[in-house]
């Protein structure tokens, strides 16, 4: 989820709309250091081969690393922050330190730990892509570096930036496996200085790069470092994956890769929510929106009426007809029935919105073959089992999937998501483990979804019978056309698809913020590949428009000789025109047809809720009224407008 949305939950919150629980907000944030190695086996460059590559030493691809993910950081958690320390270097800095001398030798603060600022990242970009290095950050020292002032550096800053924060986190990325040259004291002191940062909550990811003369061997000092966390999801010192050097760009694809395999996981949509199974059979589970519509998220205003853009600090104020201020206090909430409204206090909206205890609750089983494919009206939830509440909850949650996708059923449930939102009816569908062949989310663990169900209101009668249908030669015809159009294995990732109108507009921030050139096209992975498309079905897609050509134009020929005959048929009876204010046979929308008096009848009777919104919408506009909003809010717009006129 985007920062956005979460600040307008926390206005949502405040006015009682809907409750936040402040532990899961706050987990969201993320504060990452990257301490990168300045040696000089990092800073020498890969072995003479391309040109453009040779120039890529370790230490610019590490900086090149922090710099994408810096900006990939700005744009997806706006919130997070990020540090970068260099150890290793010749000179030394910590903040704003008296007589330039540091408490942490060879251990420069390049950016110390903060919501990334533009001139942060331009300061980084000066160094990392335009090789600007006036203060010599980047000359490596001669002298053994002590990695305990180096894990001590780091834990003073996140003690003193990030001390709240859910997840920190300390990123090294380095080539050298034995910074201590087997000096057990040192390496002692740095073993305790890692449990300092464990103990502290910080989760230490290390980032190996191995030359091809030399192997990084995580035994000679790093197994004493990074190790796993019982409590937290980092991964073993055995499941760290090392990046090569030899070659820059690889080197860098591989660090931006490992490095966005250790991204946070998202924030769940709801935790552990009570999941009743059976009458005394309850377990916890989380639940996931896996597909989300991205939208630009608005984090603030900025005024630009100054020689610099700043932010700008809002204020609101509820103003009368009269110019008057209102009070919080003045304020009342009603709602209109009969002419009349109908005041409510906070407390009995609260008790309208509440529909009981939030939660999932079985209520019977149905075979899955029951469920048509035209009943999904919202996006499904995906649920995964949760031990905090309810020890044993993964083991009945995994009977339960084993059973549905066994007798290939379906559970129907009642669903309450969180507080103050409205019941609903779901389907609780299996998915298979993503090494099944048959599954369709590879790319997802295996679980159950929460499908949600169409209520009556929901579901439209469409007579299909009435619209013209090719012929089967066309129809045969498209199917080989789409089945050379298939994507491999029939698996869709959209998680390979960025939403192209939302990057472009980032990348736009990004520009102005940085002060870049505009780019003239924005990059959309969702073209269409015309050429791949042409060389695969160009020939059958020409023979399929010259038949639907010809079909067309013979029905167009059916369709006029059949109405040549019937106006050539003067015995045939005439139809009789019926009345033009029948409002029971005729097919006319109302709007055409109903007076005042017939409207006001109708409001009288209460019947101008079963109108359709189209008819709705007809009268309306026939009347002057805006047609906007939903079905209740055009029966009240219609229901004021016949008081006020008829």
């Amino acid at each position: 989820m985007a920062w956005g949305r979460d600040e307008e939950r926390r206005e949502n919150a405040e006015e009682g709309e809907e409750e936040i629980d402040e532990t899961d907000y706050k987990a969201q944030k993320d504060a990452i250091i990257f301490a990168i190695d300045v040696s000089k086996s990092m800073a020498d460059p890969p072995p003479a081969g391309d040109a453009k590559k040779a120039g890529d030493s370790a230490i610019a691809a590490a900086l090149k690393c922090a710099y994408q993910i810096m900006q990939q950081r700005i744009i997806a958690q706006p919130k997070d922050m990020m540090g970068i320390l260099l150890f290793g270097t010749k000179k030394s800095k910590f903040r704003d330190e008296n007589n330039g001398r540091s408490a942490y030798p060879h251990c420069y603060v390049f950016i110390d730990l903060d919501v990334p600022s533009a001139e942060d990242v331009m300061t980084l970009k000066s160094l990392v892509e335009e090789g600007e290095d006036p203060d010599d950050v980047l000359t490596p020292t001669d002298e053994t570096v002590a990695m305990s002032n180096v894990l001590f550096c780091a834990n003073q800053i996140f003690t003193t930036n990030a001390p709240n924060f859910g997840s920190r986190r300390l990123f090294i990325i380095t080539d050298n496996d034995d910074p201590q040259a087997g000096d057990k004291q040192a390496r002692s002191a740095a073993a305790v200085r890692a449990k300092d940062l464990y103990d502290l909550g910080v989760v230490i990811e290390l980032f190996p790069i191995s030359h091809e003369e030399k192997r990084f061997d995580l035994s000679k000092f790093y197994d004493d470092i990074v190790y796993s966390d019982p409590a937290g999801d980092s991964s073993s010192p055995e499941e760290i994956k090392t990046s090569r050097s030899g070659d820059g760009l690889t080197l860098l694809n591989s660090l931006i890769s490992n490095i966005n395999s250790k991204q946070t996981p998202k924030r769940s949509y709801f935790s552990n929510l009570p999941f009743d199974i059976a009458p005394g059979l309850r377990i916890s589970i989380k639940g996931y929106h896996i597909l989300h519509r991205q939208v630009p998220a608005r984090t603030c205003y900025v005024w630009l009426g100054g020689e610099k853009a700043e932010l700008a600090v809002g204020e609101t104020t509820k103003l009368d007809s009269d110019a008057r201020t209102v009070e919080k206090s003045e304020i009342k909430k009603a709602y209109k029935f009969g002419g009349e409204f109908v005041y409510f206090n906070p407390e009995e909206l609260k008790g309208l919105k509440s529909f009981g205890e939030t939660g999932l609750r079985i209520i019977g089983f149905k075979p899955r073959t029951l469920l048509p494919n035209w009943a999904s009206v919202k996006k499904s939830t995906f649920i995964y089992p949760s031990e905090d509440d309810y020890v044993g909850s993964t083991r009945v949650f995994s009977a339960l999937w084993q059973k549905l996708l066994k007798d290939q059923k379906m559970a129907l449930a009642w669903f309450i998501s969180r507080s103050n939102a409205n019941p609903i009816l779901v389907a609780v569908l299996p998915s298979r483990s993503p090494d099944d062949h048959e599954s369709a989310t590879s790319f997802l663990p295996a679980g159950l979804w929460l499908y949600p169900l169409p209520f009556a209101d929901d579901i439209r009668n469409v007579d299909l019978n009435s619209t013209t249908r090719c012929s089967n030669e066309l129809i045969d015809h498209m199917r080989v056309i789409v089945q050379n159009l298939q994507l491999p294995k029939a698996v869709y990732n959209p998680t390979k698809y960025p939403n192209p109108a939302l990057q472009w507009h980032y990348r736009i921030l990004q520009t102005l913020a940085l002060e870049e050139e505009i780019p003239e096209h924005p990059e959309d992975a969702t073209l269409p590949r015309y050429k791949a498309i042409n060389k695969r079905v160009g020939g059958y897609l020409v023979d399929w428009d010259k038949g639907v050509d010809a079909e067309a134009k013979k029905l167009a020929d059916s369709r006029a000789i059949k109405r040549e005959a019937e106006d050539g048929d003067d015995d045939r009876p005439k139809k009789r025109a019926k009345p033009a204010n029948s409002t029971t046979s005729s097919k006319k929308a109302p709007g055409s047809s109903m007076n005042n008096a017939q409207l006001k009848l109708a409001a009288e009777q209460d019947t101008l809720k079963k109108m359709t919104v189209a008819e709705l919408k007809d009268v309306m506009a026939s009347k002057g009224l805006s047609i906007s909003g939903k079905k209740a809010d055009l029966v009240e717009r219609l229901e004021q407008w016949l008081e006020e006129n008829a």
